[in-house]
C-alpha cells in the first residue's frame, strides 16, 4: 500500500473526485485526490470531520474503482488486507497516527496508549485519540481497530455501532444487518 501526504490539511488547487457505493454499514462516498484514495465519508458524516470535498463525481475514476472493488470483497470476508494508492491530508502528527493504523493486523485491536508509545510519548493518547476522529480514510485505514484501554469501544467517525459492526465482521461474529436495522 502506498502512502503519501501532505502537511497542510488540505490544497485548494488539489481536485478531488467522488464515487458513492452502497455498503453493510451504509452508503459511503469515495474520494480520490491526484495521488490516491483521499477519503472514504459516511453517509453521517460531520461536515468538519474531514475537510475534503470532491469538485465532482467520476464513478469511473480508476483508484475509485479500485477502491470500491476492494471493499466489496472485503465486506464479502475475501479480503483482509487493502492495496491502494493513499493520499493522507493533515498535520504531521497526525500523519504518524495513520501511519500507525495501517499496521494493526486484520481482527486485532490497539489501544490509543498503544499507539501513543509506538509513535515515542505514551502521555499523547488523547492526541491520537483525535488524529484517529480526524482519520480521512477509515476501513482502509482502520481506525474502527482503536479502542480504549480497558477494552470499551469509544469514539468512531461512522459511530459506534458501525464500529462494532466492522469489529465483528473481521472476527467473523456478525450478529446483526446493520443496513436492515437502519432503513
Amino acid at each position: 500500500m502506498s502512502t503519501q501526504g501532505t502537511n497542510a490539511f488540505v490544497s485548494t488547487t488539489t481536485a478531488f473526485v467522488s464515487a458513492t457505493m452502497p455498503s453493510p454499514v451504509g452508503m459511503l462516498t469515495l474520494v480520490a485526490g491526484q495521488r490516491g484514495l483521499a477519503a472514504i465519508l459516511w453517509d453521517v458524516e460531520r461536515p468538519d470531520r474531514v475537510p475534503i470535498h470532491a469538485t465532482r463525481e467520476d464513478a469511473g475514476h480508476p483508484v475509485l474503482v479500485e477502491t470500491r472493488r476492494q471493499l466489496e470483497e472485503y465486506f464479502a470476508r475475501t479480503r483482509k488486507a487493502f492495496d491502494l494508492p493513499l493520499e493522507f491530508h493533515g498535520t504531521e502528527f497526525q500523519q504518524r497516527v495513520w501511519a500507525e493504523l495501517l499496521e494493526i493486523p486484520y481482527g486485532q485491536t490497539r489501544s490509543y496508549g498503544q499507539i501513543a508509545e509506538r509513535l515515542g510519548n505514551a502521555n499523547r493518547m488523547r492526541a491520537v485519540g483525535a488524529a484517529n476522529g480526524r482519520n480521512p480514510i477509515p476501513i482502509v485505514a482502520p481506525c474502527h481497530r482503536v479502542i480504549g484501554a480497558s477494552g470499551d469501544l469509544t469514539g468512531f467517525g461512522g459511530g459506534l455501532e458501525r464500529k462494532a459492526y466492522l469489529l465483528d465482521l473481521e472476527r467473523g461474529e456478525l450478529a446483526f444487518d446493520f443496513v436492515a436495522r437502519h432503513r
